[in-house]
């Protein structure tokens, strides 16, 4: 505790927000006074009930959970040191940090999304492998719309204009946000956010910002951090940042890409290339593995219902888990690169994921095609929305073929399996009661 206690106390911090991901990836967790949380922190006095990590998008809970119900026992809350930044936005000093969940016996909540990733890089840790990861995220500047049945509009840029057409990769698209883009990059600057480029998407007022390269729970973390971030940014100038995967019904959905290559611990080598700088065994494997649990893998890079409106032919996402060399119309894409720098890019997964539990099932995917020395398929060259849809197209679906990959159950665990069954059922079963415009629009005088 003394290196928390010293950063707080040498930068009098005023308040602490302790927090902690849910399945959704929300930020819950509680805000105390400097004060008081050191006292808590050393006394074990911070807790939470276990049920958070069951709570639904929407904040409710199953009824009678199979897992952990509302009235459970709490579980303790420990501080991460190595996760403590300023919160820049706020006039007094305030500080944030990421805690890790623990049952009062000592051992870690097996259903919390940071430890589900923690669990799945010690797999690789025990072979001496170290898993490095690259995020891209994509996200949407919207006007502010407080009446959720009134379809999302570009917002007004420093021209006074809404953005009418796709300026993918303009500079000048992208400097009608410079307002915002400058307190991104300074929040950022200031939580060690470590983001490199900026680019202009495809979408009006569509952005992507891609990460340098690391450690998956830090970069899982500087992901979770990021999104809050960029809503704050934008609120300070009256207009929404959002996640969502299609915010819009005629643009490109956002995108979570995640570029990911294992490392031998001893050597340093990159092990997805020869020495000679070809595609190594292990590589070729690893692709294997994505190809084949992935789609069991969906609930975890698809988690919402709106997440499967973006997987459409030709939208710039991708409908099956075909390979190919530096190709954007696959679900696997090998950028051109040296053989220290060889990796493969995950295009799946929506930027509405939980970013550890994306990270956790792309690595757990590759771990268990490694292990069991799954061959891939050949390449893609051309286009590859030629071939069959072979990616869930709903929720349940997605959530069936999970429930039914007995080696994937295995990596991830039955009772996170169960809690994410649970969540994403209860949100499922919201999202049912819900009458569409669609259906008032061509149901209501036609059948």
């Amino acid at each position: 505790m003394t290196s928390l206690e010293e950063w707080i106390t040498s930068r009098r911090i005023e308040e602490v927000e302790c927090l902690i991901p849910d399945m959704s990836g929300i930020a819950r967790g509680k805000i105390l006074p400097s004060a008081k949380f050191i006292k808590s922190a050393q006394g074990g006095e911070l807790r939470l009930p276990e049920a958070v990590f069951v709570q639904s998008v929407t904040g409710s809970y199953k009824e009678i959970s199979d897992v952990a119900a509302p009235e459970n026992s709490d579980v303790s809350l420990r501080p991460d040191p190595s996760s403590i930044r300023p919160v820049p936005w706020y006039k007094d000093p305030t500080a944030q940090v990421i805690c890790d969940a623990f049952y009062m016996d000592g051992r870690p909540v097996d259903i919390a999304p940071r430890e589900l990733l923690r669990r799945v890089v010690g797999l690789y840790e025990d072979k001496g492998w170290r898993p490095v990861v690259a995020p891209e995220l994509e996200f949407y500047l919207v006007k502010v719309n407080t009446d959720p049945d009134y379809p999302l509009e570009p917002p007004i840029g420093v021209s006074g204009r809404q953005e009418s057409g796709r300026q993918a990769f303009g500079i000048e698209a992208a400097n009608e946000f410079d307002p915002i883009m400058e307190d991104v990059y300074d929040y950022c600057e200031a939580q060690m956010i470590d983001i490199d480029t900026l680019a202009h998407e495809a979408g009006a007022a569509q952005f992507e910002i891609n990460f340098n390269h690391g450690d998956p729970l830090d970069l899982a973390d500087q992901v979770f951090l990021f999104k809050r971030t960029v809503r704050q940014a934008a609120l300070n100038h009256k207009i929404y940042a959002t996640f969502m995967a299609k915010p819009h019904q005629h643009e490109p959905g956002s995108a979570m890409h995640v570029h990911q290559s294992i490392v031998a611990v001893k050597s340093g080598e990159n092990l997805f290339a020869t020495k000679a700088g070809k595609d190594s065994k292990l590589f070729h494997h690893y692709i294997g593995g994505l190809q084949r649990y992935l789609p069991a893998a969906m609930p975890l890079l698809a988690p919402n219902v709106n997440s499967y409106r973006r997987l459409l032919p030709h939208s710039d996402a991708p409908i099956n888990v075909h390979w190919g060399h530096d190709n954007r119309t696959v679900g696997l894409r090998v950028p051109q690169s040296d053989a220290a720098n060889r990796r493969v890019e995950n295009r799946i997964a929506g930027v509405d994921a939980n970013p550890y539990l994306a990270i956790a099932a792309t690595l757990a995917c590759g771990w268990l095609g490694m292990t069991e020395k799954i061959e891939p398929n050949n390449p893609v060259e051309g286009n590859a929305y030629r071939y069959a849809f072979s990616l869930s197209r709903h929720l349940t679906d997605a959530l069936s073929k999970l429930n039914h990959s007995r080696p994937l159950k295995d990596v991830l665990g039955d009772r996170f399996v169960a809690a994410l069954n649970e969540v994403k059922y209860l949100e499922y079963d919201a999202y049912q009661q819900v009458i569409s415009s669609w259906e008032r629009e061509n149901l209501l005088l036609n059948v």
